[in-house]
């Protein structure tokens, strides 16, 4: 005859460990004896899903309960769960004995399921014990703030990422009125912090809590600073110590454990670590998009012959171009300087337009949208990187040949071939020294110099 389980012993087992507070509840409620499973009796009408979007309803029922007060009670578990993000540990029993609840994750922005096996312990009563031990412990983890998909349980890295950026805007504001801060270096940072802001919607970056700003996080935004905003090392040196300033700022607020930047190493500042492509390089790209894709092929081309940067070209509409004037504008609102120019746009660029029935499209739709074809959405930030990438896998390139190669090639050619001012005023540079650093020295001495005889 098998043994009849004795619910006063149990529960005294209970609540000499972690004294449980629903020792009292269940006490008022005038439970009946019956089978005990657990805390309460598992109802097998409500299964927990994985990754469940919903507020399932907690373990169980109470026995002796009026239907109304059982339901005030569930509902008061309700509520609790959807304002602590959590709903109550229960036992479930069956082929495979466990403990589970649901637990907001803040990455994913849902409810996921925590799960605890139990059939390790073999004696029936043993893990009835443990169960009632865990989902004790659990609860009251959960009541004091524990999340199992945070591996620090300090609540301040939880706080949302918009608003410690607000902060940080205010405290700079207020150290700025206050002197500590000169109006320039106030600026400087609150422009950067825009820079950052500019980066996480232009990437669709999913960073909603400020634990996730993170050494992965900075150095992704510096790449993105480097690949796609093209900014020299010195820039992106600039970057890189305010990001440490700021993660300084974070971690005496208690927002992160440590600075980030520590270990992120800073650019050698020299040379551009690119290539210009070579005349037979420039063939073979063209003969092999003309091809293969030739809407990225007006891309390449408007790299070589305007030296526009590819996040202005993003931005370009089809009414930039002007077919009378030959020339891009490129307006004040997407240029790096903040200055509207006018470039110059070559012959071979407009019939490779013309023959793409570039200006069939509206005047408001972008040069380059889905596929780099003309639409009313800007193509995505690193669209011409990734174009390039595959046709420099096809043709066997240097990693060294990037696609603002093109820029430095058109450069060096245009200088060769109408002079350096020419290629200045086209790139849109304030200085002649800034041109200079595209137009790398050859390898090779030219024969012109072995040949030229001098007065002497």
């Amino acid at each position: 005859m098998r043994k009849k389980h004795n619910i006063a012993d149990e529960q005294q087992a209970f609540d000499a460990q972690e004294k449980f507070p629903l020792k009292s509840c269940l006490r008022n409620q005038n439970v009946k004896k019956a089978p005990f499973d657990g805390a309460f009796r598992i109802s097998e009408a409500s299964k927990l899903g994985q990754y469940s979007d919903n507020i399932v309803e907690p373990v169980g029922e109470f026995y002796g309960s009026s239907p109304t007060k059982k339901m005030a009670i569930y509902e008061n578990f309700q509520n609790t769960a959807q304002i602590l993000g959590f709903t109550l540990p229960r036992l479930h029993t069956g082929k495979n004995w466990y403990v589970d609840f649901s637990s907001y994750d803040p990455v994913s922005n849902r409810m996921k399921r925590k799960k605890y096996m139990l059939d390790k312990t073999k004696n029936r009563s043993d893990r009835k014990k443990l169960a009632i031990l865990l989902i004790s412990s659990l609860t009251q983890r959960l009541i004091q703030g524990w999340n199992p998909w945070i591996k620090d349980d300090s609540t301040k890295r939880l706080t949302p990422f918009a608003d410690v950026i607000k902060n940080y805007r205010d405290y700079v504001a207020a150290m700025e009125n206050k002197g500590t801060l000169k109006h320039k270096t106030a600026y400087d940072y609150l422009s950067r912090v825009n820079s950052l802001e500019t980066y996480i919607q232009e990437c669709h970056i999913a960073i909603r809590y400020i634990y996730q700003f993170d050494r992965s996080f900075i150095v992704d935004y510096l790449d993105y600073l480097i690949l796609d905003k093209d900014v020299s090392p010195t820039t992106r040196n600039n970057q890189r110590t305010w990001l440490s300033t700021l993660c300084s700022w974070l971690v005496e607020r208690k927002f992160i454990d440590k600075n980030f930047c520590e270990d992120i190493h800073m650019l050698r500042e020299g040379e551009k670590k690119r290539d210009a492509l070579t005349s037979n390089a420039l063939t073979r790209m063209r003969e092999y998009l003309i091809i293969n894709d030739k809407y990225f092929l007006l891309a390449c081309m408007m790299e070589y012959y305007t030296f526009i940067r590819p996040d202005e070209l993003r931005h370009l509409k089809v009414g930039d171009i002007s077919i009378s004037n030959k020339e891009v504008i490129v307006p004040a609102e997407i240029s790096k300087n903040h200055r509207e120019r006018h470039v110059g746009i070559n012959n071979k660029v407009l019939h490779l337009m013309i023959e793409l029935n570039i200006f069939d499209a509206p005047s408001h739709f972008y040069l380059f949208g889905d596929n780099l074809k003309p639409g009313p959405t800007m193509t995505y930030i690193n669209a011409f990187r990734y174009e390039w990438a595959k046709m420099r896998n096809a043709l066997h390139w240097p990693d060294s040949y990037q696609f603002y190669s093109l820029k430095d090639s058109g450069i060096r050619d245009l200088a060769n071939a109408e002079g350096i001012v020419v290629a200045r005023d086209q790139a849109g540079h304030t200085d002649i020294a800034v041109t200079n650093r595209y137009l790398k020295r050859g390898v090779s001495v030219p024969d012109s110099v072995k040949d030229f005889e001098g007065s002497l």
